[in-house]
């Protein structure tokens, strides 16, 4: 059974940084996945904001381009998205997953990134 858990949210002030952190374990197909980091505010629908082929190509939301930047580690199953120059408008709960609707894992349970004005 594959698990997806995200850490590294926390509560910054505006203009600060965060580094998410996902860690994969059970799948033996990661490597060839193309892994995405999702959030989800208040009233809103999740979203897809960046993503990291297999190959290490990367596409991030307009929103967050030129901020935020996905990498992923193979050896160490993880997915991490450093996040600079946060707004207030980035809090949310944020989540990694396969970048595929038609290859989601079992959402874990994110990790809450508040930024405070």
């Amino acid at each position: 059974q594959v698990r997806l858990a995200e850490s590294g949210g926390g509560l910054v002030q505006a203009g600060g940084s965060l580094r998410l952190s996902c860690l994969v374990s059970g799948s033996i197909y990661l490597n060839y996945k193309t892994m995405g980091w999702y959030r989800q505010s208040p009233g809103k629908q999740r979203e897809l904001v960046a993503s990291i082929t297999s190959g290490g190509s990367t596409n991030v939301d307009d929103s967050v381009k030129g901020r935020f930047t996905i990498s992923r580690d193979s050896a160490k199953r993880t997915v991490d998205l450093q996040m600079n120059s946060l707004k207030p408008e980035d809090t949310a709960v944020y989540y990694c997953n396969t970048a595929r609707s038609s290859d989601y894992y079992t959402w874990g349970q994110g990790t809450q990134v508040t930024v405070s004005s």
